[in-house]
């Protein structure tokens, strides 16, 4: 763990932050129970933030007014330190700006502010991407929290489930090579129950790229129970990474390039368009249960 990181309480949760990628790195219950997946060597984060981009670019080459700029998966925010800007102990805020290492792989003025909030079983995470440019900011951003599967470890895989607030019906998107297939895919989840399995993950992430809900439980038939809502993102993403005792619940806004698209990068599909001085603000919600 870093030294430099900031510990969130209530009576029901506490949670760790550190401001390398102003990432979640802990989620325990009243209990003491570790709730998120600790970076092991199969997959090295907890919950990192993605900024400018969701998914990846196709040639992981961002272009821009006839320039090309490197990008890789998911963008540079959860690879940068944050500047802490407030630290309470019932809330944190950390932000990162624009500067001379940002604009050689994305040529835009930005400030993107994350802050963690706890309420009793609640941790909330608020993002403000604010257009700090004279051009129209191109964005894209999303959580990746990686919870433990199973969240008690004498439970299988199979005993969980993830149950969607409303039912979903429309067809998914899966990748190939980190981009998005060019046909929709049929949906796994049964009315609004998806049972959950390795099996599920093989083909990479479960992308709802028009969900119903706006929020999803994570939960066996006894024990501790993860639900995850949002406000302001369009998509989501399930993932694991097979070998890994890990399930990812991940609002976006903003997914992989389509396979076919390799054009400007102010025109690729599901991104943010931010006018000079304006400012998103979307937030996702941990209910631990």
């Amino acid at each position: 763990m870093s030294q430099d990181h900031h510990t969130l309480r209530s009576d029901a949760i506490t949670a760790i932050i550190v401001p390398d990628g102003a990432e979640l790195i802990s989620l325990r219950n009243p209990q003491g129970l570790e709730l998120l997946w600790q970076a092991g060597a199969i997959w090295p984060r907890h919950a990192p933030n993605l900024f400018p981009i969701v998914g990846r670019l196709k040639n992981d080459t961002l272009r821009h007014q006839g320039k090309v700029f490197p990008m890789t998966q998911h963008g540079f925010a959860r690879d940068r330190r944050f500047d802490w800007t407030a630290r309470g102990p019932k809330s944190c805020t950390l932000v990162l700006t624009d500067d001379t290492q940002t604009r050689a792989r994305y040529p835009f003025a930005f400030r993107l502010t994350v802050t963690y909030t706890v309420d009793d079983a609640d941790l909330d995470v608020a993002f403000e991407v604010t257009n700090t440019g004279d051009e129209m900011l191109p964005a894209s951003v999303g959580g990746h929290p990686a919870f433990n599967w199973p969240l008690l470890p004498d439970l299988d895989k199979e005993a969980y489930r993830i149950t969607f607030s409303n039912e979903e019906h429309q067809p998914i998107r899966r990748l190939k090579d980190g981009l998005l297939r060019a046909l929709p895919e049929p949906n796994p989840v049964r009315g609004k129950t998806l049972a959950l399995s390795e099996q599920l993950f093989e083909d990479d992430a479960i992308i709802l790229d028009q969900p119903a809900s706006s929020s999803v439980r994570y939960a066996a038939d006894h024990g501790p129970s993860i639900e995850v809502s949002w406000q302001g993102f369009r998509e989501l993403g399930i993932w694991s990474k097979p070998g890994a005792n890990l399930l990812c619940i991940e609002p976006w806004h903003g997914f992989a390039s389509p396979s076919d698209f390799d054009g400007e990068f102010s025109d690729k599909p599901g991104l943010m368009q931010i006018a000079p001085a304006a400012t998103r603000t979307l937030k996702y919600r941990i209910r631990v249960g």
